[in-house]
Parts: structure tokens; sequence; C-alpha cells
């Protein structure tokens, strides 16, 4: 296995780059947020004697806002400024124990020791063998790196979603991955454990769950025929609203939460 296995190209920094642009900071605070249950398995990985939680790629903070009340000090580290803009708006984002940080990950001037460092739902985005060896070098001892992400169960729409979504997605060169065995083919993060939520419902309008899609990879209006746009979220409607509750869609959310310690 080696470290120098080029990424998916699907992930490249011209695709992260739409997380920037200010219709999917606008569409962010539609997607669900991680469960009770995530942030408490976090806490409970923090290293002994050093409650100093590191959220790299943050976002508006869906991690590090609820984190903040729970530990002596939050940096939450995002290379969007529109995110932190919008995260310092939302609850708990002005709390004096959270630092919010403008700057890549990869050069990002931090503050160790750290006693965990989470990364929600963004690693996949950064250059993993910088990143990687710069977040080892910043855990204090027994210090873990988890990676936090937010699944739905499958849906009655979701197949015909998936089959709509690559049509439509600006990203024509994603391909499904798995991010821990990529990393791990790379020796560049050992595994130390792994826990699954229980599912959670999460309640919201059909317009804003279509919303939602616009907040994720290859589906920013900016980069989107405006045409294309809206053609994508009359279709995507049309799957949805008959199992929907009146304007209403519930889903499953749970998290998956992967600990280990970030190699060399």
């Amino acid at each position: 296995m080696s470290n120098t296995l080029a990424k998916p190209k699907g992930l490249g920094p011209e695709y992260a780059a739409q997380f920037d642009d200010a219709s999917v900071v606008a569409a962010y605070q539609h997607r669900p947020p991680h469960p009770d249950e995530t942030i408490r398995i976090l806490a409970g990985l923090i290293a002994k004697d050093c409650p100093r939680v590191l959220d790299v790629g943050c976002g508006t903070g869906f991690v590090a806002r609820p984190m903040s009340l729970l530990v002596e000090r939050v940096d939450a580290l995002d290379c969007s400024a529109r995110m932190i803009e919008r995260g310092q708006s939302l609850p708990n984002g002005t709390r004096k124990n959270l630092t919010w940080i403008h700057d890549p990950t990869e050069t990002a001037s931090l503050n160790p020791p750290y006693g965990l460092i989470v990364a929600g739902d963004s690693l996949h985005w950064m250059d993993w063998t910088i990143v990687l060896p710069r977040l080892r070098d910043v855990l204090a001892p027994g210090g873990y790196l988890a990676l936090a992400m937010v699944n739905d169960e499958t849906m009655p729409w979701s197949a015909g979603l998936n089959r709509l979504i690559p049509q439509y997605s600006t990203n024509q060169d994603f391909e499904p991955y798995d991010l821990v065995e990529e990393l791990q083919r790379r020796d560049l993060f050992h595994v130390v454990g792994r826990r699954r939520t229980a599912s959670v419902p999460f309640i919201q309008s059909i317009d804003a769950y279509i919303e939602s899609i616009h907040a994720r990879n290859g589906f920013s209006r900016e980069r989107m025929d405006p045409a294309a746009a809206a053609e994508f979220d009359a279709r995507a409607r049309q799957l949805i609203a008959p199992h929907a509750k009146g304007a209403q869609v519930e889903l499953k959310v749970y998290g998956d939460v992967v600990w280990g310690t970030p190699a060399s």
C-alpha cells in the first residue's frame, strides 16, 4: 500500500471549491445535522486531561457548535469564509471558547495539542498526504482523529433519485468511494473503533429537502445551468411528493463515527 496513490478524480480541488459558493452556504442549513448521539460519542473520545477539540472542514459548525458546550475549547477550521460567517450567526456560534479559523487545513496555524480532532463529512476534500501527518502531529497523547458522517436510511424515492443525480451533477468525474478504505490503502489512517448511532427522525419540507441537495457535491446553483437546475428540482419533486405527508418528508438519519490514529 502507498500514500502516493492518486485521489479519486471526483474529489479534486475544483469540486471542493464549490462549498464557498453563496448558494451552497445558503442551502447548507437544510442538510440534516449530526444526531445528538454522535456528539456524545465524540465527547467520549477526547483524550484525558486535554479537553480541546479541533474541527477540520467545520462548515457552519454542525460539530463545533454543540461540542463547544461540552469542552474547554473548540477550534473550528474551514477554508470557506462564507461558511464561517454563517456558522457564527447560528446557535452557539459566538461562544467565547469557540474559535473560528479561516484557512485550509493544509496550511492553517493551529494551537495544539488537541484531545480530539473531528472531520465531519469533510476530510475527503483535503490533500490527505499533507493533512493526515499534520493532524497526527497536533494530537495530544491518547487523542484520536474521528470521522463523523451523517447518513439517512434508504427511502422509497432513493433509487430513483440516485439515478437522477448523475444526470444533472456538475461533477461528472465522481465515482463512489469509501473514505476510510481509501485512507487505509495509503497507510494514512489506522482504525481503532467504529460506532453507528440509532436512527432519528428528521422532518423537513419537500422544498427544504430538495434545496439540501444543492448544498452537496455537484449541485451548486452557481455552477448549474439555471434551466437544468429547475428541471432537476421538478423531477426530484415528482419522485418525492407521492411519499410525503402533506408538504413534508420524514427522513431517518443516523451518524457513523470512525476513530483512529493518523499515520504518515
